[in-house]
């Protein structure tokens, strides 16, 4: 893995985050991208133990979603993709809110002020019986059926939002 990680740790962007693209002369960072390292860099952290570069490339990757609000564009504050403020599972390779909150409760930071309009967005989105919807399956191959479909309770999203509502619950005691 070693690799693996040095290779991450060189393909961040001057803008703090990653984009797959960058092989072919993409400069400016995507929000998929940069999750899926995020997640990848957390996981080996936790697993083989960290360093001060990669803690570092990390800290960049998660400024640069949180410059951004998890989901605006930094230059004008527009959302990026209205998609991303639908909820899925499985995320697959994809980007939402959801999923970059979760992220942020699982590499236990305390939840910064820049997260407060995901975390509305998140707290105004249950059900009336208090779960979750799935709300934007993505296209690919399902070895076996988690959720009924999207619009119908998603035991995955309410386990997701239920987390990082109690995450920021703690922090806020």
């Amino acid at each position: 893995m070693d690799g693996v990680v040095a290779r991450l740790l060189n393909e961040q962007l001057d803008d703090g985050g990653w984009n797959c693209e960058a092989e072919n002369g993409s400069v400016r960072s995507s929000f998929a991208t940069t999750i899926n390292v995020l997640e990848g860099l957390l996981a080996q952290e936790r697993a083989m133990g960290g360093s001060a570069k990669l803690a570092a490339a990390r800290r960049r990757g998660e400024e640069y979603l949180l410059e951004r609000r998890l989901f605006r564009r930094r230059s004008t504050g527009e959302v990026v993709r209205p998609d991303w403020l639908r909820f899925s599972y499985p995320t697959r390779w994809r980007y939402d809110v959801l999923r970059a909150l979760d992220y942020f409760r699982e590499a236990g930071n305390e939840p910064d002020p820049r997260l407060e309009e995901a975390i509305d967005l998140l707290r105004s989105r249950p059900l009336p019986d208090g779960r979750w919807p799935l709300e934007n399956t993505h296209p690919g191959q399902v070895h076996f059926s988690l959720e009924e479909g999207d619009g119908q309770p998603s035991r995955w999203n309410t386990l997701r939002a239920l987390r990082v509502l109690r995450w920021c619950e703690r922090q806020a005691t």
